[in-house]
C-alpha cells in the first residue's frame, strides 16, 4: 500500500515514507492480533506521533499456538537510507513478566555499548518513542480482542547484521545491528536533518563519556590533514559534522564541552568569516565575496577584487591573493572575522580555536 503523503524540499515535492518504529509498532499490532485471534490482519492501521496514518500489509508472517510473528517492510519514500526496503519483524508471545508489554531486541537490532544514546548500555538499540508506539498497539489490540493478560514482543530484523555496517552505528557504539530510533513516526526526505541529528549524538555520547575537549573536522580533508600532522585520537575525541557546523557548536555548548579545536579545508571553513554556521552550497556560498570584501579592506585593487569575484576556487582565490602580496594580511583579516563569529555563536561558554588549510598550501 503505497503512502501517499509529500513534503517540498529544494523546489521538489519528494514523498514521506515510515520509520523502523512504525514497521515495528505495526509488525507488533499484526503479531498480537494474530496470537490472540489465530489470524493475522491482511491490513494494519495505525497512528504515528507525527498525525498521519500508516496502513500496512504484512511481508510476512509465521504463527504457532504460543508465538505469532510478523514482517513489515521498511517504506522510506523518497529518502532512501540504508534501512529502506529492510524488513522489520515483531514475534509476539504470552508474557508472565512484571513489565507490561516487555520489548526486547532480537537478530539484527544492536545493542547499546556506550553511554549517551536513548537507552542504557546493554539494551536493545530500540529508542523510547518507538517503545512507546509499539506498547500503544499491543494495549489497542489487547482492549479491542478483551485479553487482560500480558504479552512479550521481541524486535528484529533479518538484515539488521549487514545493514548496520552502512549507518553511524558503529561510530556510536550500537553494535550488531540496527537501531530502531525516530520520534514522528515518518520519515521526512530530508537526509540533511537525519545526518546533523547523529552530529549531535555522537558529542552528547562523547560528553557522557567524560571528554570536556573535542575536535570538529567537517569531513575527510580534516581527517587527513590530522593524521598528516600526528595528531592521535586517544588525546581528543574527533566528530566529523559534515556541513553542520553550528548544529555541532550548539550541542557542544549544551553538553558542557569546555573547548572545541575546528580544523578544515579553506573552502569551507572561510565560510563561517560571514557568520555562516551551514556550510552546505544550499544553504550559502559566499566564499568569493568573503575573500574579496576581506581583500579589500587589506588593500586590494579593483582588478584583484574583480579577479576574486570570477574565481572558480577557493585556491584560485588564494593564488591571487599570492600573486598580489595579500595572501598574508587577507587570511589574517577572514580568521580574525571567523574566530569573532565562533566564539559569539558558543556565547563564549566554549573556547574555540580554529585551523583552516587549503590542500595545496599546507596551514593558512
Amino acid at each position: 500500500m503505497a503512502f501517499e503523503h509529500y513534503i517540498a524540499s529544494n523546489g521538489k515535492n519528494l514523498r514521506m515514507g515510515y520509520t523502523t518504529g512504525t514497521c515495528a509498532a505495526a509488525a507488533a499490532a499484526g503479531a498480537a492480533e494474530g496470537l490472540l485471534t489465530g489470524k493475522v490482519p491482511t491490513s494494519i492501521r495505525i497512528d504515528t506521533p507525527k498525525g498521519l496514518i500508516v496502513e500496512v500489509s504484512p511481508a510476512s508472517m509465521k504463527q504457532s499456538q504460543d508465538a505469532c510473528s510478523v514482517g513489515i517492510t521498511k517504506d522510506a519514500g523518497d529518502d532512501a537510507d540504508a534501512t529502506a526496503g529492510m524488513e522489520i519483524v515483531a514475534t509476539v508471545t504470552y508474557a508472565k513478566d512484571k513489565e507490561t508489554f516487555p520489548i526486547r531486541g532480537g537478530v539484527g537490532i544492536g545493542r547499546v555499548t556506550k553511554p549517551g544514546l536513548d537507552q542504557p548500555v546493554g539494551e536493545a538499540a530500540i529508542n523510547h518513542v518507538p517503545r512507546e508506539m509499539i506498547r500503544a498497539q499491543l494495549q489497542r489490540v489487547c482492549e479491542e480482542q478483551g485479553y487482560t493478560g500480558n504479552l512479550a514482543v521481541e524486535i528484529s530484523a533479518p538484515q539488521g547484521e549487514e545493514i548496520a555496517k552502512r549507518t553511524f552505528n558503529p561510530r556510536l557504539g550500537i553494535e550488531g545491528g540496527i537501531s530502531i530510533i525516530g520520534t514522528s513516526g515518518i520519515v521526512e526526505p530530508m537526509s540533511q536533518k537525519a545526518y546533523a541529528d547523529a552530529v549531535r549524538i555522537e558529542i552528547r555520547q562523547k560528553a557522557a563519556e567524560g571528554y570536556k575537549k573535542l575536535i570538529l573536522t567537517p569531513g575527510n580533508y580534516g581527517l587527513a590533514f590530522l593524521e598528516e600532522h600526528g595528531y592521535r585520537k586517544e588525546e581528543r575525541p574527533i566528530v566529523v559534522c559534515s556541513n553542520f557546523i553550528g548544529d555541532a557548536l550548539e550541542e557542544a555548548e549544551v553538553c558542557g564541552i569546555t573547548d572545541i579545536l575546528l580544523v578544515g579545508h579553506i573552502g569551507k571553513l572561510v565560510k563561517l568569516a560571514g557568520g555562516i554556521f551551514n556550510t552546505h552550497s544550499h544553504v550559502a556560498d559566499a566564499r568569493v565575496e568573503i575573500f574579496t570584501a576581506n581583500a579589500a579592506c587589506a588593500g586590494a585593487t579593483p582588478a584583484i577584487c574583480t579577479a576574486l569575484m570570477e574565481a572558480a576556487t577557493t585556491d584560485a582565490c588564494l593564488d591571487i591573493l599570492d600573486a598580489a602580496g595579500l595572501l598574508e594580511p587577507t587570511m589574517q583579516r577572514i580568521y580574525a572575522a571567523a574566530t569573532a563569529h565562533l566564539r559569539a555563536f558558543v556565547h563564549e561558554a566554549v573556547a574555540t580555536e580554529l585551523i583552516m588549510f587549503s590542500n595545496v598550501r599546507g596551514r593558512l
